[in-house]
């Protein structure tokens, strides 16, 4: 069981998933950190204070603090839209990926391919 966890930790798509985590953590405080620090105060200039956070729904002993959670969505629009103008930026900014399709062998070669591996056979 431990040769197969290794094996499995050792694979690269778990690796690849890792620092892909830890990046997108990092990732994140750099973006909450734009919205909170730059967006937010460019858009309180023209549109003022946006706090919904007093607004709170109560009924006998629960308080629903609706208005904290429209805050929440408000945050989450205005992260997405972020992260989704970097995305764009960085597509621009980096080359596109090269498309490496592998050409289909054509019906002589898939022939010669045969031959080979009949001969091959063969000889063993």
């Amino acid at each position: 069981m431990l040769k197969e966890f290794k094996e499995f930790i050792a694979r690269g798509n778990v690796m690849d998933l890792a620092v892909g985590v830890i990046v997108g953590a990092a990732f994140t405080a750099i973006v909450n950190s734009l919205v909170k620090n730059l967006i937010n105060p460019l858009l309180g200039i023209f549109v003022g204070s946006i706090d919904f956070s007093n607004l709170v729904l109560t009924v006998g002993d629960a308080h629903f603090r609706y208005g904290a959670f429209i805050n929440s969505v408000i945050n989450f629009l205005i992260i997405a839209f972020v992260v989704f103008l970097l995305v764009k930026f960085l597509n621009r900014l980096l080359p596109a990926p090269k498309d490496e399709t592998v050409e289909e062998p054509s019906a002589e070669e898939k022939y010669l391919q045969e031959i080979v591996d009949l001969l091959k056979k063969d000889n063993h």
